[in-house]
């Protein structure tokens, strides 16, 4: 093993134990149990999944879609399934939100669940169970899902357009995620979730024509890698992989194309040339195994976030995940 390899591994392991200095209303839900649906609704987990492999039979785009969703929900108000909800001003109709899919899927989900355990289990929970399913689906980890998140009532536009659009600095991305209770490893592990998937051309052509307002493309894309986004992305509209070598495996080949300078947005490039994640990098280009176990357990972290100054009366087991009850 190189000097650098083994000494990002001690990093990850270092950062690991790191614990977020957090000030921000988020905490993890340590109430959330293996258990908790075990007599209520044994079944809901065989659910997911059958529902799941008919969905990704017919489109396993869906798969990076549903891991993106159950991301988006967790960074907004912790894991209350409040993106799901669609009314006017809702995070789901935040602009922000607009290349978001899978709704449908957790839809379809809720309403076989809701047959067999009627106003017992949360989209929430739903969506959180689908997101591991879909990393399985792909080749990824798998990892155990606690249970006994309630759904959120309240929904609001403009906190969806807070999350990262593509074109962040690495200092705001590690303070979004301190602010969330993650810490810089998870960031860099969770990144890795663009190992599949595909961005829309809107969120990368300031760094195909116009980087910086310079007019030129930004200097630290490979060149035939720069040649291939401007043919792929001439318009805004347009979608390109963000992997551009195995787009649809579940890898570490994400890392490896930030070594070659073939990061599909800024915000992925960044990670290799900033001080505090290029070692990470580093280290997860080379130990694909060390990636697998590292997401699964990022992952987990991420699906227990809940906000704690939330009030009760603003949580409930929604019937159908898109409205709030009655």
């Amino acid at each position: 093993m190189e000097s650098i390899s083994f000494y990002a591994l001690m990093l990850l392991l270092v950062v690991a134990t790191a614990v977020a200095v957090d000030g921000s209303g988020y905490e993890y839900d340590e109430d959330l149990s293996l258990s908790f649906y075990r007599k209520s609704c044994p079944d809901l987990e065989k659910i997911v999944h059958h529902k799941l492999k008919i969905w990704f039979k017919n489109d396993s785009t869906l798969a990076p879609a549903l891991i993106n969703l159950h991301y988006r929900d967790c960074a907004v108000r912790g894991c209350d399934a409040s993106i799901l909800l669609d009314h006017k001003g809702s995070e789901r109709r935040a602009k922000a939100s607009a290349s978001l899919r899978g709704f449908q899927v957790i839809d379809d989900i809720k309403s076989e669940v809701e047959k067999k355990c009627p106003k017992t289990v949360s989209c929430a929970d739903i969506l959180a169970s689908a997101a591991r399913d879909a990393t399985g689906a792909v080749g990824g980890p798998f990892w155990s899902v606690p249970y006994g998140r309630k759904d959120g009532r309240i929904s609001v536009a403009k906190e969806a357009q807070s999350l990262p659009s593509g074109r962040e600095r690495i200092t705001d991305l590690i303070e979004l995620f301190q602010s969330k209770g993650l810490n810089v490893l998870d960031l860099v592990v969770l990144s890795g979730a663009h190992t599949i998937g595909r961005s829309s051309c809107g969120s990368l052509q300031h760094r195909l024509f116009n980087y910086k307002g310079t007019r030129k493309p930004d200097p630290t894309i490979d060149p035939r890698y720069l040649n291939f986004l401007r043919r792929k992305c001439r318009w805004a509209s347009e979608t390109v992989e963000m992997d551009g070598v195995t787009p649809k495996k579940f890898d570490v080949q994400y890392y490896k194309n930030l070594q070659k300078k073939m990061g599909l947005l800024s915000t992925d490039q960044m990670l290799y040339s900033d001080s505090r994640t290029a070692s990470i990098v580093s280290a997860l280009a080379s130990q694909p195994e060390v990636f697998q176990q590292q997401f699964a357990a990022s992952m987990l972290k991420l699906g227990k976030i809940v906000d704690y100054s939330a009030d009760e009366d603003d949580t409930e087991i929604r019937l159908k995940c898109s409205r709030v009850n009655a």
